[in-house]
C-alpha cells in the first residue's frame, strides 16, 4: 500500500485506460476522485473503488471547460482535504485521412487532449504549491505525438505533441516546488474508444476489423497490444517513492513500436 494516504485525481475514468488506472492506483492504497463527461461510466468506476476499500468521489466534467476543471479541483480537496497526485488521462479521437481533417475535428480534440491537459495541469499545480509543494503529475500523451505513423489521425498526433512538450516546460518549471511531472506514451491499447477507431478504419479500408487486428499485432515487435492495465502499471510507478527523482521524461508503452 505504497500510496496509502495519498489522494489522486484521474480524469477520463469512466472506462478504458482511465478506469484501469485508477483501480490501480486505489490497489496501490490512494483514495481517488474520479472524473468523466459521462456521469454513469465514473459513478461506476468510482463504486468500484469503494468496493476495494478506498474512499472515491465521482465528479461529472468536461476538461474543454475551464470552469468544470476548477469545479472538479475544488470538489476533490473539499473531500479530501488535499491532493497530492494527478493523472491527466481524459483524451478524444476519430479516425481520419489527414485530406479530410477539418476545422471543427481540430478543435473538439485539441480543447480536450491540448487545452484540457495544460489547465488541468496548471490548476493542480496551483493547489500543490498552495499545500506546501510536493505532488505527482502523470500526463497521458501517445506515442501518435512523437510521430507514430499508424495514429488516427494528425490533429490527434498534433494534440499529444502538445502534452509531450508541455510535460518537459512543467517539469523545468515545477521542479522547484518539488513536482514531479512526466508523460506516458501508450501505444495501440484495447479500448472502447481505440475499438470505435479500428472500426472507422476498417470501414474506409473495406477490410474485417479482425484483419486490422492482425496487422496491428504484426507491426508490433513483443506481439500484442496494451491492455489498459499495462498503462496503469505505469502510473503506479510514476506516482511512488520509486519515482521520486524522475521529472520531464516521457515513456512509451508500447511493445516497441516506437523505440524513442
Amino acid at each position: 500500500m505504497a500510496l496509502e494516504n495519498k489522494v489522486a485525481l484521474v480524469t477520463g475514468a469512466g472506462r478504458g485506460m482511465g478506469r484501469a488506472i485508477s483501480l490501480s492506483l486505489a490497489s496501490d492504497g490512494a483514495q481517488v476522485a474520479v472524473s468523466d463527461i459521462n456521469m454513469s461510466e465514473v459513478e461506476d468506476t468510482s463504486t468500484a473503488l469503494r468496493e476495494l476499500g478506498q474512499q472515491s468521489l465521482a465528479i461529472h466534467a468536461d476538461v474543454g471547460q475551464l470552469a468544470d476543471i476548477d469545479r472538479m479541483i475544488l470538489e476533490t480537496v473539499d473531500r479530501f482535504g488535499h491532493i497530492d497526485i494527478l493523472v491527466n488521462n481524459a483524451g478524444i479521437t476519430r479516425y481520419l485521412d489527414i485530406m479530410d481533417v477539418e476545422e471543427e475535428d481540430w478543435d473538439r480534440i485539441h480543447r480536450v487532449n491540448a487545452k484540457g491537459s495544460f489547465f488541468t495541469m496548471q490548476r493542480v499545480a496551483k493547489e500543490l504549491i498552495k499545500q506546501g509543494g510536493g505532488g505527482r503529475i502523470i500526463n497521458i500523451a501517445s506515442i501518435a505525438g512523437k510521430g507514430y505513423s499508424g495514429t488516427s489521425n494528425a490533429a490527434y498526433a498534433a494534440s499529444k505533441g502538445a502534452v509531450i512538450a508541455m510535460t518537459y516546460i512543467a517539469a523545468s518549471q515545477l521542479g522547484k516546488y518539488d513536482i514531479n511531472v512526466n508523460a506516458i506514451c501508450p501505444g495501440s491499447t484495447i479500448t472502447a474508444m481505440a475499438d470505435n477507431t479500428m472500426a472507422e478504419r476498417a470501414e474506409s479500408m473495406g477490410v474485417s476489423v479482425g484483419d486490422l487486428q492482425a496487422r496491428r499485432a504484426d507491426r508490433i515487435p513483443i506481439g500484442r497490444a496494451n491492455d489498459p492495465e499495462d498503462i496503469a502499471a505505469m502510473a503506479v510507478f510514476l506516482a511512488g517513492i520509486g519515482a521520486r527523482n524522475i521529472t520531464g521524461q516521457t515513456f512509451n508503452v508500447d511493445g516497441g513500436l516506437v523505440m524513442h
